[in-house]
């Protein structure tokens, strides 16, 4: 199951994103507590990735637009590159 992330990605408050995480945790929850597997994804980038990556159980998050985006200035690899350093920094 993935859970669409965009309103927290688009978030403009300190409070509104908070709020955002906390749906997204407790939405997680739910789903694990009734045998899906969960995966987090739409408008995640280097910057809000740190605050999604260690919400309990998710198993996969889909970034495909932000590191396709930077991949157009630095190449593939180092996009890739970076966002996992992104997660492993957060983690």
């Amino acid at each position: 199951m993935e859970i669409q992330t965009a309103r927290f990605s688009e978030a403009q408050t300190p409070t509104d994103r908070e709020r955002e995480l906390t749906l997204l945790r407790a939405s997680a929850d739910f789903a694990r507590q009734h045998g899906l597997h969960v995966h987090l994804g739409h408008g995640l980038t280097y910057e809000n990735v740190a605050q999604v990556v260690g919400i309990p159980g998710v198993e996969e998050l889909n970034i495909g637009h932000s590191i396709v985006a930077r991949a157009i200035l630095v190449g593939m690899e180092r996009a890739v590159r970076e966002m996992k350093e992104a997660i492993r920094a957060a983690l």
